[in-house]
């Protein structure tokens, strides 16, 4: 009657020697039948293989690579597409997997069977590597037969190495393909710009913000040009009136030499009055009569020699010929000065037009320069965009050409078998250790729980704390033990009590 109270260490070991037998049983029994389930169920045989993911030969700093994509997701992806129907069909049929099975069970059930026995496992990464990245994935294959799992295995490690190689070179290759593409749609944006960037180029020579300092330089210096180009004209055209007007008078004194009558003589007579009226006029005052006749007679001789040159004049180009044959040299000087007057005055007056038109054209070119500038900023942006994007797709394109190569002769990250699949020697199910121990644990467990339920049945008292627990009085002496004639104490000796009360207690001890 132990389950009412505190038990003690010597309590412990007084039910472990009762209740001995319902332990050891069981325990051995559990064991036993442990071995026995081994020894019913079927082997299996694991084959096991790692694969290493190989870090690429030319390092990444020369060739970037193309395949960028997690090496997680990418075996990920690869192991639903081995594992699929399609690529485990032809396994099953192939090795003849499931034969007793085959007529019974749908084709479905069976690759389901062997998805199952097929395990692939990531390797975690070393701490402190240069690489964080998946190292390697090890494949375990579990069948019934050992050279049947290590086939298997071999397919399946086949399969991912293959599968990892075909991947990576049609990512390099679809990548290489679609870069070349956009290097086309590229250079094809990049010709327009540049042909709408020389067009404009050609429409505004002269107006671009490259030319508009020059502009100014060029329009500050054309400006004195036209002003003193203008001032030659006019010095020119001054000097053109008074040489016609000194040829005019030659010719009239010409002619009246012909009539009789010398051009010399009346320059000389026109002196002379001229003279002789100076000296009068200091004598004598404006209304004195020599002095109004002097100017009579100078205003009739000066008539007479411009109605004399007015008369040539009509005459002068119909004559022109015959007179230059018996003009005389200071005629002839005359002419010839005054054709070389009018070629300047021709010259200049082109050279004043010319002048005016470039600077026309220059203040119209600084006017619309802003406008012009505006424009040409705009598309010189955006063929400089198209120029960067042109060159960034064309290096990507090379770089992915050389990737593409690169996985071409499996100089990239590929997958190196690091232990070929193993042919087991044991069965790694069913552990028959492990189940004869599991067996051992069941057994004992259920023997300990067989005690407990025992002593939590059994009422007895069997010692003094017994007594005071459950009477309530103090315990006055203790009979001991009574042994055979033998000397061997019995298996269920007793032990008597006297309470306080004078009562015989009895207790198997």
């Amino acid at each position: 009657m132990t389950g009412h109270r505190e038990l003690t260490v010597e309590d412990y070991i007084a039910i472990l020697r009762r209740r001995r037998w319902l332990i050891i049983i069981p325990t051995i029994l559990g064991a036993a039948a442990g071995c026995l389930v081994s020894l019913v169920l079927p082997s299996r045989y694991t084959s096991h293989t790692a694969v290493l993911v190989e870090q690429p030969i030319v390092p990444d700093s020369y060739v970037k690579p193309v395949v960028s994509e997690d090496l997680h997701q990418r075996l990920v992806s690869m192991q639903e597409q081995i594992l699929s129907r399609a690529r485990l069909e032809p396994l099953v049929e192939r090795f003849g997997l499931y034969k007793e099975d085959a007529n019974r069970m749908p084709m479905e059930e069976l690759v389901g069977r062997l998805r199952k026995s097929i395990k692939v496992t990531p390797m975690n990464p070393m701490p402190g590597t240069r690489y964080q990245e998946l190292p390697g994935f090890s494949v375990d294959v579990t069948l019934g037969e050992a050279q049947l799992a290590q086939r298997i295995c071999s397919a399946i490690t086949s399969m991912f190495m293959e599968q990892n190689l075909h991947l990576r070179q049609q990512q390099t290759e679809d990548t290489t393909q679609f870069l070349a593409k956009q290097v086309e749609g590229a250079k094809a944006r990049l010709d327009e710009q540049d042909a709408r960037l020389a067009g404009f180029q050609a429409r505004h020579i002269g107006e671009l913000p490259d030319d508009e300092k020059s502009n100014l330089t060029l329009l500050t210096g054309a400006t004195p040009q036209l002003e003193a180009a203008t001032q030659g004209l006019n010095q020119a055209r001054q000097e053109k009136v008074f040489l016609e007007s000194l040829l005019s008078q030659r010719l009239a004194a010409m002619k009246l030499s012909e009539g009789g009558e010398s051009p010399q003589t009346l320059e000389q007579q026109l002196n002379n009055l001229q003279s002789h009226l100076l000296s009068v006029q200091g004598r004598y005052t404006a209304e004195h009569p020599d002095v109004v006749r002097l100017k009579t007679d100078i205003a009739g001789l000066q008539k007479k020699i411009e109605d004399s040159v007015a008369h040539n004049e009509g005459d002068l180009s119909e004559s022109k010929a015959k007179i230059a044959m018996i003009e005389p040299p200071q005629v002839q000087q005359l002419r010839a000065q005054l054709h070389q007057i009018e070629l300047t005055i021709t010259q200049k007056e082109h050279d004043q037009a010319q002048l005016q038109r470039q600077i026309t054209t220059l203040q119209s070119r600084v006017r619309s320069s802003p406008v012009v500038q505006q424009e040409f900023k705009a598309l010189t942006r955006d063929y400089q965009t198209a120029l960067e994007f042109y060159n960034d797709l064309l290096k990507k394109r090379n770089e992915s050409q050389m990737a593409t190569e690169l996985e071409r002769r499996q100089q990239g990250g590929q997958f190196r078998v690091l232990d070929p699949p193993s042919v087991p020697e044991r069965p790694s199910f069913p552990n028959r250790p492990l189940f004869a121990l599991g067996g051992l644990g069941v057994g004992l467990a259920l023997g300990v729980g067989l005690a407990q339920w025992s002593e939590l049945r059994d009422k007895s008292i069997r010692t003094k704390h017994d007594v005071e627990l459950y009477l309530g009085v103090p315990t006055l002496a203790l009979i001991p033990s009574i042994e055979h004639a033998t000397g061997k104490k019995r298996e269920t000796s007793r032990h008597t009590a006297i309470d306080g009360a004078g009562t015989n207690l009895r207790a198997a001890s």
